[in-house]
């Protein structure tokens, strides 16, 4: 499927995005530690969110939809799935599953489609078999079909090189059914979902910041937890497109009702820093800080993005398109991360911005960007949906082709609906 995008409009609109895709994933996810009825509202309905809850089903959990309202109980003990668990392109489920089920009895295989075999998996499982997990997979373990016998794990102590919310959930979720306290450490504080849900769910976890490094001390539960009872917040980084399509713009997107964690609103910092007008209103505040935010557009300059990078990983690839017009350089670096995602989002940002016209430089982690004027090109989203979202906002200035967007589904299934309201384009057959 080729999505061609035409032109782009001035506007003033609210937008209430998807619910957020990462606090959706966890809440299937963490309903299988609860014990009683788990009431999420507000669950992200796209591809990937309905694996990780297609999984859950699979290993014993019932499951109600009530419309509005999904009902997950969980079972007494986790059962063995009869099939392969298919996580469709996400690495977030892949991952956590990881974590959950190398603690658990039994056998379980977890795969996904094809961008996802071709994502690394040895972050997660390496540090699992240091505290007695047996996983393995192609590539010795680095690539799925990942397999795992599950069974007793050990307490550890375990530094991370790399601030990574997956990883960080996977050994939290490891850790509650291990031998003891176990600790958990990281350069930088990366998304912390898991450990503020499993705390509201009973969980014993406390975090600490010394010296710039997050640290984490896990104790083994000792009964189950209690059922989440939870709105999902909308998600910001779905969001964050349109917030860069009024920045560039000079136009004005009123978001609706996202979580304002801090670890999650870092990147619409770096777009105020970079000129536009940003407002944040809380509204509320229970897991997660809940509200609204504001972007209104005005002349943007180059920026240099190397701190806090976790942060804001997911949104570089929005960013960039702010870069592209932005008067000056713009500098990212610190991100290696992006190479490992959905995409090498690192080579697809700049390859598809040189085809656009834009000069852009590729570095080992991070890219240079010297901001002009974009131009009408066809590119690839590389299979990535925020490539893909990334490059039709762009498109809102000169006009944009881009191949295989079918990958926007899996993510973001209202996008096409919002977009709208900001440009005019087509969806055509891939020929």
């Amino acid at each position: 499927m080729r999505l061609r995008v035409i032109r782009g409009k001035n506007f003033k609109e609210e937008f209430i995005v998807d619910a957020d895709k990462s606090i959706s994933h966890r809440c299937a996810i963490f309903s299988l530690l609860s014990d009683g009825v788990n009431e999420i509202k507000n669950f992200l309905r796209a591809e990937d969110t309905l694996n990780s809850l297609k999984i859950a089903k699979s290993l014993g959990a019932e499951i109600e939809d009530k419309n509005s309202t999904i009902l997950i109980k969980a079972p007494d003990s986790l059962k063995e799935a009869d099939d392969v668990l298919y996580c469709g392109n996400s690495g977030t489920t892949i991952r956590i599953y990881m974590g959950l089920l190398a603690s658990k009895e039994g056998f379980f295989v977890l795969t996904g489609d094809k961008y996802l075999r071709r994502r690394p998996m040895a972050r997660v499982a390496n540090p699992l078999r240091s505290i007695g997990a047996r996983i393995d997979g192609r590539d010795n373990g680095n690539l799925a079909p990942i397999a795992i016998r599950g069974g007793k794990l050990k307490a550890f102590k375990y530094y991370s090189s790399i601030a990574s919310a997956q990883v960080k959930s996977s050994m939290i979720l490891a850790a509650l059914h291990a031998d003891g306290k176990s600790y958990y450490e990281e350069p930088f504080l990366s998304r912390d979902h898991t450990e503020r849900m499993l705390r509201g769910m009973g969980a014993e976890i406390n975090s600490t910041i010394e010296d710039g490094k997050c640290k984490v001390e896990i104790a083994p539960l000792k009964n189950k937890l209690k059922p989440l009872v939870f709105e999902v917040p909308n998600d910001p980084s779905s969001a964050f497109f349109f917030a860069v399509a009024a920045a560039i713009t000079g136009s004005e997107a009123i978001i609706k009702n996202v979580t304002l964690n801090p670890t999650r609103i870092e990147a619409y910092k770096v777009l105020e820093n970079m000129g536009a007008k940003v407002e944040f209103i809380e509204k509320e505040n229970k897991y997660e800080p809940i509200g609204d935010i504001i972007v209104t557009g005005d002349t943007l300059k180059g920026i240099k993005v190397d701190k806090n990078i976790p942060w804001l990983i997911d949104e570089i690839p929005a960013l960039a398109i702010a870069m592209a017009v932005a008067d000056g350089k713009s500098v990212v670096k610190n991100a290696k991360e992006l190479r490992v995602k959905e995409s090498d989002r690192i080579k697809a940002v700049v390859e598809n911005l040189r085809l656009c016209g834009i000069e852009a430089r590729e570095f080992e982690d991070g890219f240079e960007i010297i901001g002009g004027e974009p131009k009408f090109a066809r590119v690839d989203s590389f299979g990535d949906h925020r490539i893909a979202m990334s490059f039709a906002v762009l498109g809102i200035i000169k006009g944009i082709e881009i191949d295989d967007v079918e990958c926007i589904n899996t993510s973001f299934p209202n996008f096409f609906k919002l977009f709208n309201k900001i440009a005019e384009y087509e969806v055509m057959d891939a020929n």
